[in-house]
């Protein structure tokens, strides 16, 4: 599927179906019984979004036992999954910790924190996402009859739209420091929006803000290409989504450049250290696909 400028999706399809399957990788790696992230609504969720092949990944049932390659695949899947949703995790607690209110999760897809993390009272939670995927979320977790640990507050717009405004509308309070993350997004908007979205999270964020997210480094290769690997591998998976044109090429900015001239103090680590940190074996042979990731946080100052 090739990504246009204004393009639509559910989360059987295109950008959506993604959410979908890190959905089902945080499933799987919540059953583990040396798990790093707890993540019981992950299961459900997927299989209200119906897609046959996610279903039969969070049941047990892709893989044969004979397929060595295919379970190598997987665990690396759910191993990054796991990692990632560690530490995005860990720096939405930590920034609660040290008396952040309000909290932002862009593009929040089947993202389930304002229910499973141990908010502190008075935590205000916000998810921003189309309308479709925040409707569909909003049924599922009331059919679950989950109720949030924050004061969860949804805000049902695309991110190529005011989203800034609709955020104020819902409550957001732009002179108090804030949370953000950009989890799994950047590589799906163009270079352009990229810029976009860091100058929008500057402008509403007061002194003493946070900021989570993740990008690629220079590996050499196109964001082409970076899909066609992502969408391979699923493949070997058996999922017969195609995922290979999800990504947008073109010269991107150096986003700790950016940042750091707009006002935030940054710091970055590789994913890979944080495969030791919860103490996950790095797979030293893998591609650049994962090799590159690096880990971003930063503070407005």
């Amino acid at each position: 599927m090739t990504r246009t400028d204004q393009d639509s999706w559910d989360l059987a399809s295109s950008v959506g179906a993604t959410a979908t399957m890190v959905a089902a990788a945080r499933a799987l790696a919540s059953s583990e019984t040396d798990a790093i992230i707890n993540d019981p609504f992950a299961a459900p969720l997927v299989r209200a979004v119906g897609v046959d092949f996610f279903i039969r990944l969070v049941d047990g049932a892709v893989l044969p036992a004979d397929a060595p390659e295919g379970k190598r695949d997987l665990r690396l899947e759910t191993d990054s999954i796991a990692v990632r949703t560690r530490f995005f995790d860990d720096f939405f607690l930590n920034a609660a910790r040290d008396g952040i209110k309000q909290s932002v999760i862009l593009a929040a897809g089947l993202d389930a924190r304002a229910y499973r993390l141990a908010w502190p009272p008075g935590s205000a939670v916000y998810e921003v996402d189309q309308p479709k995927v925040i409707e569909f979320k909003d049924a599922a977790m009331a059919n679950l009859s989950a109720a949030p640990s924050a004061d969860r507050r949804t805000v049902s717009i695309d991110l190529r739209e005011d989203w800034p405004a609709a955020l104020r509308r819902s409550g957001f309070d732009v002179t108090q420091p804030t949370s953000w993350s950009a989890e799994g997004l950047l590589m799906y908007l163009p270079p352009d929006a990229q810029d976009r979205l860091f100058d929008k999270i500057t402008e509403l964020s007061a002194p003493g803000s946070k900021l989570a997210t993740e990008y690629h480094g220079d590996s050499g290769e196109t964001m082409t290409a970076r899909a066609q690997q992502f969408n391979d591998r699923w493949a070997n998976l058996g999922c017969d989504i195609n995922l290979s044109g999800l990504f947008f090429d073109g010269e991107r900015s150096n986003v700790v450049d950016y940042l750091t001239e707009r006002g935030w103090q940054v710091a970055t680590r590789p994913r890979r250290d944080y495969f030791a940190d919860y103490g996950r074996v790095f797979p030293e042979d893998e591609t650049s696909q994962l090799r590159n990731i690096v880990a971003l946080t930063a503070v407005r100052i």
